[in-house]
């Protein structure tokens, strides 16, 4: 039996339980589905779909209850006026996924009215969004020939590349990572872009992936980046900057303890791989750029959408993500605390003093 409401308490224990959790079942096409919306404080939840072959029904509780919390404090940090919400499909995308399983969840998303709006994420792609649109109108994410942004990984890799100068501009006293060599963990959709303007700014890059064939593609079309063999060895290996860009958990008490990178700075959702490991990160001198806030550019990508895209104007919106960073390390060194914590503070702050003004009557 799942708990869903003391998972909830117990992942989550300093903060608002989730406003919202929705389990989506449609055995026909064998949609199995969780959306959970932390917070609508800030206005309609907005956060991609992770269609991902969890172990069970509770590892993928755990994970969308942990993706949709940090999806609100990424939306408020990011300026956007949408809530946190995210959503998970079970199953393998390789295999399971079918135009009647993305329809079906697509009327799962509808039946909510507006209160969650859904995107790609992991396993998800612009045409799998076009097809839950065919069911649903509160779809981003969608390929350029219906109107929408398409792949949102271009802004996601851009910010996390202008969270990374800010933090070489905090640590170097110089925004740029030239003559810098920077591990890149995963280089999958967000993280071969980021190799791509690490480059161009005169960093040495040296990556991993669990897929060779990720790793050989960057290799083939740049033969000057560097490879080892999996996240361990490139975690402990002489790098100035860490940049985890697969999946979450990647600073344990073990690789933090062996990093010898002055600055964390990738692409990862919930990299921390418990609280306390931000404490960690600070008491050796690393220097950590809040995960939710360097990695937003994806969603202010999608979010530019709803209004109707244009590049542009939500490529400008993801320059900010430097100043929001540089602010995030200011704050931290005035009130002595880790990055993470005062990233925390800033973006409950928005969501406490924005989202109470949804109480002032309108007179409707």
């Amino acid at each position: 039996m799942t708990d869903v409401f003391g998972l909830s308490h117990q992942e989550t224990s300093r903060h608002t339980r989730h406003e919202q959790v929705v389990f989506c079942a449609d055995d026909r096409s064998g949609l199995y589905a969780i959306i959970a919306i932390y917070s609508t404080a800030l206005g309609p939840g907005l956060g991609g779909t992770r269609f991902y072959p969890y172990q069970d029904e509770q590892a993928a509780l755990a994970d969308v209850l942990n993706l949709s919390r940090a999806m609100a404090y990424k939306n408020a940090l990011a300026g956007l006026d949408h809530g946190g919400a995210k959503a998970v499909i079970i199953g393998d995308p390789t295999a399971d996924k079918s135009e009647a399983l993305l329809r079906a969840y697509g009327r799962f998303v509808q039946s909510l009215g507006g209160r969650y709006y859904t995107a790609c994420d992991v396993g998800t792609y612009s045409e799998d969004m076009d097809i839950v649109a065919r069911e649903c109108d509160f779809v981003t994410g969608r390929t350029l020939a219906h109107g929408g942004a398409g792949d949102s990984s271009i802004l996601t890799a851009y910010g996390v590349f202008q969270g990374m100068r800010a933090a070489a501009a905090h640590r170097y006293g110089e925004a740029s990572l030239r003559g810098r060599r920077v591990g890149v963990e995963g280089v999958g959709k967000v993280g071969h872009r980021l190799v791509e303007h690490l480059l161009a700014d005169g960093a040495d890059v040296v990556i991993c992936d669990v897929n060779d064939q990720a790793v050989d593609r960057v290799r083939l079309r740049h033969p000057e980046v560097d490879s080892v063999a999996d996240a361990a060895t490139l975690a402990a290996s002489d790098i100035d900057v860490y940049a985890p860009c697969a999946l979450g958990g990647a600073l344990t008490d073990d690789t933090v303890a062996g990093l010898r990178a002055t600055i964390v700075c990738g692409g990862a959702n919930n990299q921390l791989a418990h609280p306390g490991v931000e404490k960690q990160l600070a008491d050796r001198g690393i220097l950590y750029a809040p995960d939710y806030v360097v990695n937003s550019g994806g969603v202010i990508q999608v979010a530019d959408e709803i209004e109707g895209f244009n590049m542009e104007r939500a490529k400008a919106r993801a320059a900010q993500i430097f100043s929001t960073t540089q602010k995030i390390f200011a704050i931290a060194d005035e009130e002595g605390v880790p990055p993470a914590v005062a990233a925390d503070r800033l973006a409950e702050r928005r969501m406490s003093e924005v989202g109470r003004l949804s109480a002032i009557w309108l007179g409707r």
